[in-house]
């Protein structure tokens, strides 16, 4: 009995105890799974939620080819589907990464034993064992802590994205959002940073400098340490080797000739020639789509070598020129016939000056204004055979000078024009009415204010560059208007399009009669007028020069059957140049600078007829005639004669 009462004490006390032991593991596992698991975020159950988490604001600039410019943030590229890039492109990550990755649920035990098992012979840590999806956890969900707690929940939220995701969608993920090196995010970024080409192109020996980044992108950057980058790519050829990815041949061609990265032609920072540039798209983007998009590849019509050639030529002259005429700043635009901005410079430094001169400045055209005012007047039934008089003008107490200072009498429109006569464009302005003359400015595409005041005739209104090229380009598309743009499409860095360019009709600005009459006209101003020093040789070309009151603004807009370009000189504190006129520096910029820009290119004639050169007799007598039969049409018209009226 007291046996039986001994062994029954002792079963309660063991049933005690291990009642205290489930109760004390029970808590502890609670306290256990508190501690791993408390702060645990939900896993997406979608690739489409994981391809924009945890992206910097990011915008790239791309030219007219494709081609990165700048860019600004991480580089980011469109992401490219696995069944789109070479087979040794992903194969090359398995190999180093994760050549168990079809073969495990997102933790491979096998590899984390083994890499236990290393680390523990090494005494220190030389061996991961994060598979791929555990990779992809870590950097899209959870935070970079390598503390036990963080492996826990990695392998945890690991096993939960295989459950929500395919193997071929994880791996997607991870080859266009894992960090290369050089801020470049995905194969194809990284493709297109090293080696400039797509991802779709890369060889089998660059892919293998691709896998090798991950494990170390800064330190392996093979822009920084090729040495370093070119052996661990050769690791990785040999696990791709043993892994039976590749064949002996492929592994020893590509041993032999390691991958090596081409110069960075782009400027990352968005700094130096294309600061201007990326300003402009990133303003004209954000008045597309708005501001709530921080992911940007912005496409433009940007052709680099001639934004290049702008941006020298500009230096070339104002360093040798510009300090003894107390000229310090320019700006170049250049258009295309259909519109695009094919090349602009805002300024000399835009690391000094942000300010950018091609499309913010707006100032005072001068006598580059003047081709609006004898538009009117051909519109209003002259032609540039019509007489006038250059004599002293008093409108409303107005009294324009002429450049020269002197008059000479009576003059034909084309001669006027061409050698920018102010009292004879002061005159036509009155007559054919300011309101008229304001309205075609506005039909050419001048959005600045145009005030009708009579001195607008010569140009007073401020304007900026851009719209006064675009003005232009009227008169060589016959007068044809076509917006200008800089801006083709823009898109996410996964390629979805979140803006298109749609080429618009033209729209009428003038007959054709008219703009290739001016056309005519504008031409004679550069083969014997104040444009003589924008001559191309035996390339024809139309243009005009203009200079603000005390010349503290020098133009020439003008343009050939390829393309329309605009010149401004000047000082951003508006203080006078010394002497600088449009026919001056502006107009030898201009000259250089579309000399340059046609290389290669065909001579080909402008749609208007090449004016007649004529001697300053035959223009007095021109002028002459043109007067007596004005005088004798008004004649035989109401019957009264000319002194009479």
């Amino acid at each position: 009995m007291e046996r039986e009462r001994r062994e029954q004490r002792t079963r309660r006390i063991l049933a005690a105890v291990l009642g205290s032991l489930v109760l004390v593991g029970s808590l502890l596992a609670a306290l256990g799974w508190q501690w791993a698991f408390h702060d645990l975020p939900a896993v997406p159950t979608s690739a489409a939620e994981l391809w924009s988490t945890r992206r910097e604001p990011a915008v790239t600039l791309m030219d007219r080819e494709g081609h990165v410019l700048a860019v600004r943030g991480p580089l980011y590229a469109r992401a490219v589907g696995l069944d789109t890039l070479p087979a040794h492109v992903p194969q090359a990550f398995l190999a180093i990464e994760d050549q168990r990755f079809y073969a495990h649920d997102g933790v491979d035990l096998r590899g984390v034993f083994r890499a236990l098992w290393v680390n523990f012979r090494a005494g220190r840590s030389v061996q991961g064992g994060s598979t791929i999806t555990m990779q992809l956890v870590k950097n899209l969900i959870l935070t970079p802590d390598r503390q036990l707690r963080r492996k826990i929940q990695e392998m945890r939220l690991a096993r939960q994205l295989e459950n929500h995701l395919t193997k071929t969608e994880i791996l997607e993920l991870y080859l266009n959002r894992i960090y290369l090196g050089a801020r470049a995010f995905g194969v194809e970024a990284a493709a297109r940073r090293y080696f400039d080409k797509p991802a779709t192109e890369l060889t089998l020996a660059e892919a293998a400098l691709l896998a090798a980044l991950p494990k170390a992108p800064s330190r392996l950057d093979p822009t920084v340490n090729l040495a370093a980058a070119q052996a661990r790519a050769a690791t990785v050829l040999d696990a791709m080797l043993v892994a039976g990815f590749i064949d002996q041949a492929a592994h020893d061609a590509a041993i032999a000739e390691p991958a090596v990265p081409v110069a960075d032609t782009s400027d990352p920072g968005g700094t130096a020639i294309w600061g201007h540039a990326f300003d402009f798209a990133l303003a004209e983007a954000t008045g597309l789509i708005g501001d709530e998009v921080p992911d940007l590849v912005i496409h433009t019509t940007l052709d680099p070598a001639l934004a290049r050639a702008a941006h020298d030529i500009v230096e070339e002259v104002l360093s040798s020129e510009g300090a003894s005429q107390n000229a310090a700043e320019a700006a170049v635009v250049l258009l295309a016939p259909d519109g695009a901005v094919r090349a602009f410079s805002g300024g000399r430094d835009y690391a000094t000056s942000q300010f950018n001169r091609a499309i913010q400045a707006q100032r005072q055209p001068g006598s580059a204004f003047k081709p609006f005012v004898f538009t009117a007047a051909l519109e209003a039934g002259y032609d540039p055979s019509s007489a006038v008089w250059d004599e002293p003008v008093d409108l409303e107490g107005w009294t324009p000078q002429n450049f020269s200072g002197g008059f000479r009498g009576l003059v034909t429109l084309q001669e006027a024009l061409k050698r920018s006569i102010n009292t004879v464009a002061a005159q036509v302005g009155d007559q054919v009415g300011i309101d008229r003359v304001v309205e075609v400015g506005r039909r050419f595409g001048i959005t600045s204010p145009l005030p009708e005041l009579p001195a607008i005739a010569l140009g007073a209104a401020e304007v900026n560059l851009l719209e006064l090229t675009s003005a232009y380009a009227v008169f060589g598309n016959d007068g044809a208007r076509r917006e200008p743009y800089f801006i083709t499409s823009i898109t996410n860095s996964r390629g979805d399009v979140l803006y298109e360019h749609e080429t618009a009709p033209a729209q009428r600005a003038t007959t054709a009669a008219v703009a290739q009459s001016m056309s005519t006209m504008l031409q004679d101003v550069v083969l014997t007028g104040t444009g003589r020093r924008a001559a191309l040789g035996d390339r024809p070309a139309a243009g005009k020069t203009g200079t603000s009151q005390s010349f503290r603004d020098a133009w020439f807009v003008g343009y050939t059957a390829d393309f329309t370009a605009g010149v401004w000189v000047g000082n951003d504190d508006d203080t006078p140049m010394d002497n600088v006129t449009g026919g001056g520096l502006p107009a030898m910029i201009w000259q250089r600078y579309m000399t340059r820009v046609h290389q290669g290119l065909p001579s080909r004639p402008l749609s208007a007829p090449a004016p007649r050169t004529r001697s300053e007799r035959e223009e007095r007598l021109a002028a002459f005639y043109s007067d007596l039969s004005a005088s004798f049409s008004a004649i035989l018209a109401d019957g009264s004669s000319p002194n009479e009226r």
